[in-house]
């Protein structure tokens, strides 16, 4: 019984990543196929990491809360800093800065679920990931790399399978953006454990320098400075 039920769960999760796909990405897409892995033993596993990481276990203990930012309050913070450059995206995006999907934070796993998901376009800024395809897959493999959060190890694959068969033309590409994001979650300090809240006025350089980020994605192809911005 536990093996087909694993089977049937194995089943829900490719759909889920199916759907992402047809869907270009959307929203509501991806946070079911994140909520499609919160009982699982990948996520137990993705919990068990998180709680070995620096800090890891002492944010997951005190319930730190999902990010809640004032994106006009960050907007009026000096350039270069942190909070600008998160505001800025977001409104460039249009974003509505409320758009996580709301969790009762019932456990680790959905304590972690959330902060991952509300913290997730702030890699993009420290990493300098612009958010094309290629961009979303850079910092994604970050907090794969990091945490082994099960759906961005299996939104990767998907992409790296989708882009060999549908658009090999482009594979290198999606290849050097997981690639920069990978080396980025080896040589940098765990983005997922740190306390953002803190330091919105600090320069993203600043974050950059204490994080260990020495090869940021700025600049490049699927960067955020002079690469593509959006798909």
């Amino acid at each position: 019984m536990a093996r087909f039920q694993e089977l049937l769960q194995t089943l829900v999760q490719l759909r889920r990543v199916i759907e992402v796909g047809r869907h270009q990405g959307g929203l509501d897409h991806v946070a079911d196929l994140v909520d499609s892995f919160l009982d699982t033993p990948q996520m137990e596993a993705c919990v068990a990491r998180f709680r070995a990481l620096p800090g890891g276990a002492r944010l997951m203990e005190e319930r730190f809360p999902p990010l809640q930012p004032d994106i006009e309050a960050l907007h009026q913070l000096p350039a270069g800093s942190l909070g600008h450059g998160y505001a800025q995206l977001i409104l460039s995006l249009g974003y509505d800065p409320e758009f996580f999907r709301p969790r009762p934070i019932l456990s680790d796993a959905h304590w972690l679920t959330q902060r991952i998901a509300t913290t997730h376009d702030l890699h993009h800024v420290i990493g300098g990931f612009g958010t094309s395809p290629e961009g979303e897959s850079g910092v994604l493999a970050i907090t794969a790399c990091q945490t082994g959060f099960p759906a961005y190890v299996a939104l990767l694959h998907a992409a790296q399978l989708s882009r060999f068969r549908l658009e090999p033309q482009r594979y290198a590409m999606l290849s050097a953006a997981i690639s920069h994001g990978t080396a980025i979650g080896f040589e940098a300090s765990p983005l997922a454990a740190v306390r953002w809240e803190e330091g919105w006025e600090r320069s993203i350089e600043d974050w950059r320098h204490e994080l260990g980020i020495q090869r940021p994605a700025d600049g490049r192809p699927y960067g955020a400075v002079g690469g593509a911005i959006s798909s």
